[in-house]
């Protein structure tokens, strides 16, 4: 059935209840349903299936309506459900239009500074309750699926390292540092000389306090510092998880700016999240340029490959993580919800419940292939 035949109350793969303030309750589907909508009434639950994607996650992070269970097959059923009409239009122009999306073009050091602090400043603790013990911020590795996040997590730096072929004494630079998981594996384990840059001052602090911590002053160095004002050269650079900040525009001067740093015959590894070519800007888009990633720009593929060809690179190896991230998600979410107290506690219910939102939407997106993600290994020859 095309999705955009389905309608509330129609069969569905994916069974549900719902609950209406009213004390009513009715299953859409065969049971068991995989999650269960708390609504006001049928007009509400109308238009949180059949509206913009931006206003039901507003009703939603401000509590206006509540799900339990399965939050991703939730947004599965709103997805197949939705309307994709002239008002949905008029959204996704907006997010592609909206003076936020002109920073792709117009984006000033000020302003990418206040972007990063936006997302990542909000508290280390809360970080804390749904990533691993390192706080990597990024697709874990999951070569078992009996693995834990925190296994799955210290098999993605172990392969990052390998891909990078680090080696005792070589010059190592990692872009938007995070909170500095792959700085400290790859000095510890590698005996690199490793260098961290990063916009984000909690991150910045935490770093410093990581290397200290590790004893690790010799060998491993952070800085508060926009990785174009870096001037030092390298032999092997990583960025993981950063260039999505970078925004479609600015890649050509992001590569050139990393060519420029790295060494005749160095290697460079840039990893992140892409969107595929018929993929565009929605009012999903506008949520998080709002709510969770303000600046941050999906570029496809091809763009990332051509830029650094462009640049000079030259391409050794593509390769595709877009399972594993989904499954990276899907554990967030589950320690995100198994600390929803104490999260709440750290930053309040709206925010932890934009997250969960969030993190629910990528593991879904991810699932769909409608965003994806690619490790691009390459050198400067």
């Amino acid at each position: 059935m095309p999705v955009t035949d389905v309608r509330p109350g129609e069969p569905s793969e994916i069974a549900y209840a719902v609950e209406y303030r009213s004390g009513k309750r009715e299953i859409h589907g065969k049971e068991p349903p995989a999650f269960t909508m708390s609504v006001t009434d049928g007009s509400q639950l109308h238009r949180i299936l059949t509206g913009n994607a931006y206003s039901a996650a507003l009703e939603f992070i401000r509590k206006q309506f509540d799900i339990s269970g399965d939050l991703v097959a939730a947004l599965r059923v709103r997805q197949k459900c939705a309307h994709r009409a002239f008002f949905d239009s008029l959204w996704s122009l907006a997010a592609r239009c909206a003076p936020m999306r002109m920073e792709t073009w117009l984006q000033s050091r000020k302003r990418a500074v206040e972007n990063i602090r936006f997302h990542y400043d909000i508290s280390d603790r809360f970080y804390s309750t749904f990533l691993d013990s390192r706080l990597v911020y990024s697709s874990a590795l999951f070569e078992d699926a009996a693995w834990s996040l925190d296994q799955a997590q210290e098999a993605k730096l172990k392969k990052l390292c390998q891909d990078l072929d680090l080696r005792a004494g070589d010059r190592f630079l990692d872009v938007g540092c995070g909170w500095g998981a792959l700085l400290v594996y790859a000095a510890q384990r590698y005996k690199v000389r490793a260098t961290g840059c990063t916009l984000s001052h909690n991150q910045y602090l935490f770093t410093r306090s990581l290397i200290h911590q590790r004893g690790l002053q010799e060998s491993a160095s952070v800085q508060e510092l926009d990785y174009r004002d870096l001037s030092r050269r390298f032999n092997k650079i990583a960025s993981v998880g950063m260039f999505e900040h970078v925004g479609r525009h600015r890649l050509a001067k992001y590569f050139r700016k990393i060519y420029s740093l790295l060494d005749h015959g160095g290697l460079f590894l840039n990893s992140g999240i892409v969107r595929p070519e018929n993929v565009a800007d929605d009012p999903e888009t506008w949520f998080l340029l709002r709510r969770v990633f303000p600046g941050g720009e999906l570029a496809h593929l091809s763009e990332v490959v051509r830029a650094a060809e462009a640049a000079g690179f030259e391409v050794i190896r593509i390769e595709g993580l877009r399972k594993d991230y989904a499954r990276t998600c899907k554990e967030w979410v589950e320690r995100l919800r198994q600390n929803k107290d104490a999260s709440i506690g750290l930053v309040g219910e709206e925010i932890y419940r934009t997250w969960l939102l969030y993190l629910a939407a990528s593991e879904a997106n991810f699932e769909a292939g409608a965003t994806d993600v690619f490790s691009v290994l390459m050198a400067k020859a």
